[in-house]
């Protein structure tokens, strides 16, 4: 940090992955990763809303409910060939996903996925405390997921 995605964010973790998909572009890898979560991420995320619901916060349905370029429920801030960003900003904190690709000359990509969150007031502290632990095994298991499906393209 900082991160030209979000330069006020006071909160991040990377997770990366080599696959073997010279062609892949961001936004393939994107869709590839988060349009394809598996039924307990999906529960959670369930779970999630009812919660923050209650709290007045932005559920992911705010989201897919507009017109917005989406990629799974996540709203597309920018992208091109090797980078696309997605995330929204919201009372208690504001977030983004970060996609990059970055190739190697063997015909393999590192693909990268970064977080990135704004923690702007002790609720959104609280909140990326309280998920933390779900974080990282949600993107352990789309990053699993995006690995699988390059491997078929």
């Amino acid at each position: 940090m900082p991160h030209p995605a979000l330069p006020t964010a006071n909160w991040a973790d990377c997770y990366e992955i080599d696959v073997r998909a010279p062609t892949l572009t961001a936004v393939q890898a994107a869709h590839m990763a988060l349009g394809h979560f598996p039924p307990w991420v999906k529960w959670l995320m369930h779970l999630r809303d009812a919660i923050v619901a209650v709290l007045g916060l932005k559920t992911s349905s705010y989201h897919t409910s507009g017109k917005l370029d989406m990629i799974g429920m996540f709203p597309v801030i920018s992208s091109d060939h090797d980078e696309v960003v997605l995330g929204f900003d919201d009372r208690h904190l504001d977030f983004r996903i970060v996609i990059r690709l970055r190739r190697l000359t063997d015909g393999r990509q590192i693909i990268s996925a970064t977080t990135l969150v704004d923690r702007k007031i002790l609720l959104g502290r609280l909140y990326i405390a309280l998920i933390t632990p779900f974080h990282k095994l949600i993107v352990a298991a789309m990053l699993a997921n995006l690995g699988k499906r390059a491997a078929l393209t």
